[in-house]
């Protein structure tokens, strides 16, 4: 009688190397596949977002006039603006 190995454990190591080539490829900048921007928080997307000081100052004053915080004003704003269109120059987009 003869000792072999068991098959399972180079099976389950060429698996691993396997997928663990699959995604080092798959995160090289030139994969093709596209991640979305920003950090995952939850089931939003945190995203960077610069505006002049003086509109900041009119979206503070209006979150404290409300009672909410400054990044739900402004996506409601961008809600309101993408569901129920937006008026530029009296051109409605």
């Amino acid at each position: 009688m003869t000792i072999t190995r068991p098959k399972a454990k180079t099976q389950l190591f060429n698996a691993t190397q396997e997928i663990a080539t699959t995604d080092f490829i798959a995160g090289a900048p030139d994969a093709g596949t596209t991640r979305p921007k920003g950090i995952q928080k939850g089931n939003k997307q945190q995203i960077s977002l610069t505006m002049s000081p003086a509109l900041l100052i009119k979206v503070d004053e209006l979150a404290e006039k409300l009672g909410l915080s400054r990044a739900a004003i402004i996506n409601m704003a961008v809600y309101r603006a993408v569901e129920h269109g937006l008026t530029i120059d009296g051109l409605e987009k």
